[in-house]
């Protein structure tokens, strides 16, 4: 059945001038100028057309932004701005500023900052404080940090959507000694809420005050020149209520008594990677295993994941003198690691990578990815009335396979230093299906691609055309769906290369 055909028909304009901005180096007082100003400013118009079908979009369109940076003496003062006729915009980012003056070895983030120490302990929580790194000539290097985590924010019953919240203060140290080939890491993360930081909260929000004591240990070792050992242990104690009773604990952190009072509200979790990767030459392999206990979380995070047992061997190699490179992985993934849920994931992974540069001119790249997940769920109602444990074997397992797979195709003319052109083919396919019980399901889509495109550049006149195909084929269980169209645009920069303009038209038929 063909459906009704559409075109589109887009114009584009584009202005735009950016400039980057560096850091605050202490060092450079005095050698740059005090006070400079930079900026961009974007204008882009689009007019749209369809026939055949209703139009989905206005016909007309425009969006201007900007953005004006001042800097003193290296400490930036952005501003920004967005315009269209669907809305405007206007921001400053005075309410959460940071600093990070640098001299010598010495970082030090002042304001509103973020550090990352690692990825169960502290690992990019914006807080409201100071941080250093330190890193001097030699084996020893360092980094700290101390600030304020959340803000109190009082429950208000005329807004649902204000999220109450107690202050969170926290800290952490980061200590490396080592090298490049072998080292270790020692990192402490201690968060606590003020419990008088708040007052009448309700008791269907279920908000207590928390603490948070997180300690990890990382050692990276060089074994025979050719192998490479790295693990981390990381150990969390949470505290879900600091205002609950005093309560003994055998485990280490709770005996230890200085940082971390043991609760009845008290938990201790632990999470645990290591890998062991052979390197020779250009050849790499390696064999990695993950496990993060139920229920693990740090406070200087904001989303964690937990509960999942990762597996996975992986490796890379270059040959044919480094022509073609291979890199592939597989691996197994599974949850539900203390029994408690009524559901139970493994998940298989695979990939491979394959890059082959027949010449300086034309070189090819594929991939392939398979994703198949497993998922048994029981049921408490298959539990109870079971007679065997044989009993309904089958009855609720549901597996997902996703497929995925490319290849690209680069081509680049022969030519002189003022004109390039080159010619570029991509193909893209995945697949997505569904089984119960080793049956397949009528459910799933197919999604085919292909792109093809030509550029020509000319750098004497900072020129440069394009003009490209597409096609696509999306096939599900009910409906097919086509959709074929060119496009070309048309770039061009002027006073050196500060303005640039765009011309572009698409044009493209949906069945």
């Amino acid at each position: 059945m063909r459906r009704p055909s559409r075109s589109g028909l887009s114009l584009v304009f584009a202005l735009c001038a950016n400039i980057p901005l560096a850091g605050q180096n202490l060092e450079s007082i005095g050698k740059e100028k005090p006070i400079s100003l930079t900026g961009g400013i974007s204008l882009n118009q689009i007019f749209y057309s369809a026939s055949g079908i209703e139009s989905r979009r206005d016909p007309y369109s425009y969006f201007t932004s900007g953005n004006v940076n001042l800097s003193v003496y290296g400490w930036a003062v952005p501003f920004s701005f967005n315009i269209s006729n669907q809305n405007n915009s206007f921001s400053q980012p005075f309410n959460q500023y940071s600093l990070h003056p640098t001299y010598k070895s010495v970082t030090t983030h002042l304001g509103y900052t973020s550090m990352s120490f690692s990825p169960y302990t502290v690992n990019g929580h914006i807080f409201l404080g100071a941080g250093v790194d330190i890193l001097p000539e030699g084996n020893w290097k360092f980094s700290a940090l101390y600030g304020r985590f959340l803000k109190a924010v009082q429950a208000d019953s005329l807004n649902d959507s204000s999220q109450p919240s107690f202050e969170r203060m926290g800290y952490g140290i980061k200590s490396t000694y080592g090298n490049g080939r072998n080292s270790i890491d020692l990192i402490l993360f201690h968060a606590y809420d003020d419990a008088n930081s708040l007052y009448n909260i309700p008791d269907s929000l279920d908000i207590t005050p928390q603490e948070n004591l997180v300690i990890s240990l990382g050692i990276k070792k060089t074994l025979f020149k050719n192998f490479l050992l790295k693990t981390e242990l990381s150990t969390s104690a949470i505290t879900k209520d600091t205002r609950s009773e005093k309560a003994d604990n055998a485990h280490l952190i709770a005996r230890s008594g200085i940082l971390f009072e043991s609760r009845l509200s008290s938990s201790f979790y632990n999470a645990f990677k290591t890998s062991f990767d052979y390197h020779h030459n250009s050849c790499i392999i390696g064999l990695a295993y993950e496990k993060i206990d139920p229920q693990y979380r740090t406070l200087g995070a904001y989303y964690f994941n937990n509960d999942l047992e990762n597996i996975t061997l992986n490796g890379s190699a270059g040959i044919l003198q480094g022509r073609l490179n291979i890199a592939g992985s597989a691996g197994t993934q599974r949850d539900n690691l203390d029994k408690s849920k009524i559901s139970t994931m493994r998940r298989l992974v695979g990939s491979l990578n394959l890059h082959y540069m027949h010449s300086q001119r034309l070189n090819f790249s594929a991939s392939y990815s398979s994703f198949q997940t497993y998922t048994n769920i029981r049921s408490q109602f298959v539990d109870i009335n079971q007679l065997t444990p044989y009993d309904q074997l089958d009855t609720l397992n549901f597996t997902q396979i996703s497929k995925n797979a490319s290849g690209t195709a680069m081509y680049t003319l022969p030519g002189q230093e003022n004109r390039k052109q080159n010619i570029n083919i991509h193909v893209t396919f995945q697949d997505a299906s569904e089984e119960q019980g080793k049956v397949e399901q009528n459910s799933g889509t197919r999604f085919y691609n292909i792109h093809t495109a030509y550029s020509i550049t000319l750098p004497p006149k900072n020129l440069s055309i394009s003009i490209t195909f597409n096609g696509a084929l999306n096939q599900g269980f009910f409906i097919e769906t086509k959709v074929f169209g060119p496009n070309a645009s048309i770039t061009r920069s002027f006073m050196n290369r500060k303005l640039r303009t765009s011309l572009s038209s698409s044009f493209n038929k949906t069945y």
